[in-house]
């Protein structure tokens, strides 16, 4: 209750900070202002003496997976918001998903601190895995035996670059992530020896999405001014070279299987439809036109990190190739609604992020947006379809997951 309290308040104190208020109406403005009052009673909601619960679990169910062996030992995951599965609700932080409408659409019909209405991409991936759903790394006990099928290290606001998403508050950044990775492995040393740790590691999934938010809080943003510093090529380059970076570390403590996503086609997202005033929605192309150079340097990346390391086996996931087929095919796979999220206000309901359930719409599964930024859990399901074997369309290169978890992988 103290984050909903907060965030609404927020939200209105930066928009109309912003904003002519001629341009939002005077029963929008009494409604924020009724919901901030309805959620905040007193101080101790604002500033709660305990610690928030952890979020709702789902158990271990055969009858959820494909395999009865799983085939991958366990599932690592690290990026930001698209695969975050509830670290960000232990934080102070304006980005976070800890309350309806998230979640609505999953499993457990409950908020956990996923970014969606319901499953995230990694979620189909676990079950295609034959493994559970993956705890996140602050909202399991810390044991050997909570975390032996994999932990979810993700944090909504995280970027490549350490301060990116800092405005939104805490966030655990990509390099935290890794070290948070490697903390895990040395767990796993000490309680099974190095030759075991080594074992698993090695014979798990490394999932890795993120990237996103150097753009949507950082180069976009101007921040440090860092747009006189590069161009976008550049700033593409330098973001590259800094995955690229980490992508080596990774290998080098016994990763030895990566998943690397690219990024989605935020500027067909409802809230760049809204900021640069899209008037029949079309996506803003000068966005798009980064997006896609970041994926191309990363393909190229990956596809010479292969080639140096003579064990790994790591693809990269076009998401901007996918996603953009989903939106320009949208009646095929039974989307009725292509800019407009399913939740939040104004145009292309991208202004506000979605912070109450009246501001959902009643059906998510004919929109390709849940919010701002991120989509439903449809697109999510299509998408790890793709990741996982090409169901859809080819977005993955040079092969699927299915493919390095298989004894026919070759480069």
């Amino acid at each position: 209750m103290a984050i909903n309290a907060l965030i609404l308040l927020f939200t209105i104190i930066i928009f109309f900070s912003q904003s002519n208020s001629d341009n939002l109406s005077q029963q929008l403005y009494d409604d924020l202002i009724s919901a901030f009052n309805d959620t905040i009673t007193s101080p101790n909601q604002i500033f709660p003496t305990d610690p928030p619960p952890p979020p709702p679990s789902l158990p271990f169910s055969p009858r959820r997976h494909r395999h009865t062996r799983p085939l991958a030992s366990a599932l690592f995951v690290i990026g930001d918001s698209s695969v975050d599965c509830g670290t960000n609700n232990f934080l102070a932080t304006f980005a976070r998903a800890d309350r309806l409408p998230y979640g609505r659409d999953f499993d457990t019909h409950r908020p956990t601190g996923r970014f969606c209405n319901g499953r995230i991409p990694v979620d189909f991936l676990a079950l295609r895995l034959g493994l559970p759903f993956v705890p996140s790394y602050l909202g399991q006990p810390g044991t050997v035996e909570a975390m032996i099928k994999g932990v979810n290290y993700a944090s909504a606001g995280a970027g490549i670059i350490f301060t990116s998403g800092s405005e939104m508050g805490q966030r655990i950044s990509f390099t935290q992530q890794i070290q948070q990775f490697a903390d895990t492995r040395q767990m796993f040393i000490l309680s099974m020896g190095e030759e075991a740790a080594a074992n698993i590691i090695s014979n798990s999934v490394l999932y890795i999405s993120i990237g996103i938010n150097d753009y949507i809080h950082y180069y976009l943003q101007n921040e440090s001014s860092v747009q006189n510093l590069f161009h976008p090529w550049g700033f593409n380059q330098f973001l590259a070279s800094l995955l690229r970076q980490e992508i080596r570390q990774l290998y080098n403590i016994n990763v030895r299987r990566m998943v690397i996503m690219g990024l989605p086609p935020i500027g067909c997202a409802p809230h760049y439809l809204w900021r640069y005033n899209s008037t029949k929605g079309e996506c803003i192309q000068e966005i798009n036109d980064m997006i896609m150079e970041f994926n191309f340097l990363m393909r190229y990346t990956v596809s010479r990190i292969v080639e140096e390391l003579p064990d790994a086996k790591i693809i990269f996931c076009d998401m901007y190739e996918g996603s953009l087929e989903i939106i320009k095919n949208h009646e095929r796979y039974g989307f009725d609604e292509t800019t407009d999220a399913c939740c939040g206000v104004g145009r292309y309901r991208g202004w506000i992020m979605c912070i109450t359930p009246d501001m959902a719409c009643k059906n998510a599964s004919n929109h390709i947006w849940w919010d701002q930024f991120h989509p439903t859990d449809r697109v999510n399901g299509i998408l790890a379809d793709n990741v996982w074997n090409g169901l859809h369309t080819n977005m993955c290169y040079p092969g699927n997951l299915e493919d390095i978890v298989a004894p026919k992988y070759s480069r």
